[in-house]
Protein backbone atom coordinates (compact mmCIF):
# COMPACT_ATOMS: atom_id res chain seq x y z
CA UNK A 1 0.00 0.00 0.00
CA UNK A 2 1.17 3.26 -0.81
CA UNK A 3 1.93 6.16 1.38
CA UNK A 4 -1.12 9.05 0.44
CA UNK A 5 1.84 11.48 2.03
CA UNK A 6 4.39 10.34 -0.28
CA UNK A 7 5.14 10.98 -4.05
CA UNK A 8 6.22 8.27 -6.24
CA UNK A 9 7.56 10.74 -8.51
CA UNK A 10 11.72 11.73 -8.53
CA UNK A 11 12.95 14.77 -7.30
CA UNK A 12 14.22 16.75 -10.56
CA UNK A 13 15.19 20.42 -11.38
CA UNK A 14 12.70 20.27 -14.68
CA UNK A 15 9.89 19.68 -12.15
CA UNK A 16 10.49 22.50 -8.89
CA UNK A 17 11.09 24.81 -12.05
CA UNK A 18 7.76 23.66 -13.43
CA UNK A 19 6.55 23.85 -9.36
CA UNK A 20 7.42 27.47 -9.13
CA UNK A 21 6.01 28.60 -12.52
CA UNK A 22 2.73 27.38 -11.13
CA UNK A 23 3.56 29.39 -7.83
CA UNK A 24 3.85 32.47 -9.78
CA UNK A 25 0.60 31.50 -11.89
CA UNK A 26 -0.92 31.52 -8.48
CA UNK A 27 0.38 35.12 -7.83
CA UNK A 28 -0.65 36.59 -11.16
CA UNK A 29 -4.40 34.95 -10.82
CA UNK A 30 -4.49 36.49 -7.15
CA UNK A 31 -3.34 39.98 -8.50
CA UNK A 32 -5.39 39.71 -11.37
CA UNK A 33 -8.44 38.81 -9.35
CA UNK A 34 -8.55 40.39 -6.01
CA UNK A 35 -8.67 44.11 -5.46
CA UNK A 36 -7.10 43.93 -1.75
CA UNK A 37 -4.61 42.86 -3.70
CA UNK A 38 -3.85 45.77 -5.24
CA UNK A 39 -3.72 47.79 -1.75
CA UNK A 40 -1.43 45.51 -0.37
CA UNK A 41 0.95 46.07 -3.27
CA UNK A 42 0.49 49.68 -3.58
CA UNK A 43 1.14 49.47 0.62
CA UNK A 44 3.79 46.83 0.07
CA UNK A 45 5.72 49.60 -2.83
CA UNK A 46 5.19 52.89 -0.34
CA UNK A 47 7.03 51.03 2.63
CA UNK A 48 9.88 50.11 0.52
CA UNK A 49 10.14 53.38 -0.72
CA UNK A 50 9.85 55.10 2.07
CA UNK A 51 12.43 52.40 3.87
CA UNK A 52 14.76 53.31 1.16
CA UNK A 53 14.28 57.32 1.34
CA UNK A 54 14.62 56.96 5.24
CA UNK A 55 17.43 54.82 5.44
CA UNK A 56 16.59 52.12 7.95
CA UNK A 57 18.56 49.60 9.68
CA UNK A 58 18.99 45.77 9.02
CA UNK A 59 16.45 44.92 11.70
CA UNK A 60 13.85 47.39 10.78
CA UNK A 61 13.79 45.98 7.33
CA UNK A 62 13.34 42.47 8.94
CA UNK A 63 10.70 44.11 10.84
CA UNK A 64 8.93 45.21 7.38
CA UNK A 65 9.82 42.54 5.68
CA UNK A 66 8.39 40.37 8.48
CA UNK A 67 5.15 42.22 8.46
CA UNK A 68 4.48 42.35 4.67
CA UNK A 69 4.93 38.91 3.84
CA UNK A 70 2.73 37.99 7.07
CA UNK A 71 -0.21 39.96 4.96
CA UNK A 72 0.64 38.75 1.41
CA UNK A 73 0.28 35.05 2.51
CA UNK A 74 -2.60 35.93 4.52
CA UNK A 75 -4.21 37.37 1.16
CA UNK A 76 -3.11 34.50 -0.86
CA UNK A 77 -4.42 31.88 1.77
CA UNK A 78 -7.78 33.76 1.91
CA UNK A 79 -7.58 33.67 -2.26
CA UNK A 80 -6.94 29.91 -2.21
CA UNK A 81 -9.61 29.46 1.06
CA UNK A 82 -12.63 31.21 -1.11
CA UNK A 83 -11.66 29.83 -4.98
CA UNK A 84 -12.10 26.30 -2.99
CA UNK A 85 -15.19 27.64 -1.10
CA UNK A 86 -16.81 28.04 -4.34
CA UNK A 87 -16.34 25.30 -5.88
CA UNK A 88 -17.47 22.94 -3.20
CA UNK A 89 -20.52 25.42 -2.61
CA UNK A 90 -20.96 27.45 -5.87
CA UNK A 91 -24.79 28.55 -4.12
CA UNK A 92 -25.00 30.70 -1.07
CA UNK A 93 -24.39 28.60 2.07
CA UNK A 94 -24.59 30.79 5.80
CA UNK A 95 -21.59 28.61 6.90
CA UNK A 96 -19.81 29.22 3.52
CA UNK A 97 -19.99 32.66 4.05
CA UNK A 98 -18.61 32.20 7.92
CA UNK A 99 -15.75 30.23 6.70
CA UNK A 100 -15.08 32.95 4.25
CA UNK A 101 -15.31 35.88 6.48
CA UNK A 102 -13.40 34.46 9.08
CA UNK A 103 -10.28 34.11 6.29
CA UNK A 104 -11.10 37.61 5.66
CA UNK A 105 -10.65 38.12 9.17
CA UNK A 106 -7.05 36.86 9.18
CA UNK A 107 -6.04 38.97 6.47
CA UNK A 108 -7.69 42.16 7.85
CA UNK A 109 -5.60 40.64 11.39
CA UNK A 110 -2.37 40.62 9.29
CA UNK A 111 -2.89 43.93 7.91
CA UNK A 112 -3.73 45.68 11.56
CA UNK A 113 -0.38 43.91 12.51
CA UNK A 114 1.92 45.25 9.57
CA UNK A 115 0.31 49.22 10.19
CA UNK A 116 1.30 48.41 13.98
CA UNK A 117 5.05 47.60 12.82
CA UNK A 118 5.17 50.32 9.96
CA UNK A 119 4.10 53.08 12.86
CA UNK A 120 6.59 51.45 15.05
CA UNK A 121 9.39 51.86 12.44
CA UNK A 122 8.27 54.72 10.73
CA UNK A 123 6.93 57.07 12.97
CA UNK A 124 9.80 58.09 15.12
CA UNK A 125 11.70 58.65 11.78
CA UNK A 126 9.00 61.04 10.48
CA UNK A 127 8.93 63.03 13.50
CA UNK A 128 12.47 63.39 13.91
CA UNK A 129 12.74 64.82 10.69
CA UNK A 130 10.08 67.31 10.93
CA UNK A 131 11.45 68.12 14.32
CA UNK A 132 14.84 69.24 11.71
CA UNK A 133 12.70 71.49 9.48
Amino acid sequence: MSDPGRSDRAFTIAARLKSIGHAFDGLRLMLRTQHNAWLHLTATVVVVAAGLLLGLTGEAWMALILAIVIVWVAEALNTAFELLCDVASPDFHPVVKAAKDVAAGAVLLSAMGAAIVGTIVFLPRVIRLIALN
